[in-house]
């Protein structure tokens, strides 16, 4: 979330929860485990488990993961650990 503030542009941390949303819009089977490693909303950890993961990679399967979030990481999702799984 982006937050203009007498003219300066601050880039707000994703929570979970908006996380957790966009990786279910993209893959709506996903069971969701996120932590807030520093309790700051910008650096967490993920597993993500989906039957859609089934024949892809470890790549593919992030590659896939990442693309949900729809340019939000390194913007206001500085850092995220990620575990994927088929379901």
């Amino acid at each position: 979330m982006k937050q203009i503030i007498n003219g300066i542009t601050i880039i707000m941390p994703l929570k979970a929860e908006e996380i957790k949303k966009h990786i279910l819009e993209d893959i709506p089977d996903a069971q969701i485990e996120i932590k807030d490693l520093m309790g700051d909303n910008n650096h967490y950890s993920a597993v993500v488990k989906s039957k859609l993961f089934k024949g892809m990679n470890k790549i593919q399967q992030h590659k896939l993961v990442y693309k949900s979030l729809k340019g939000k990481m390194g913007n206001e999702l500085h850092a995220l650990s990620l575990i994927t799984e088929e379901k």
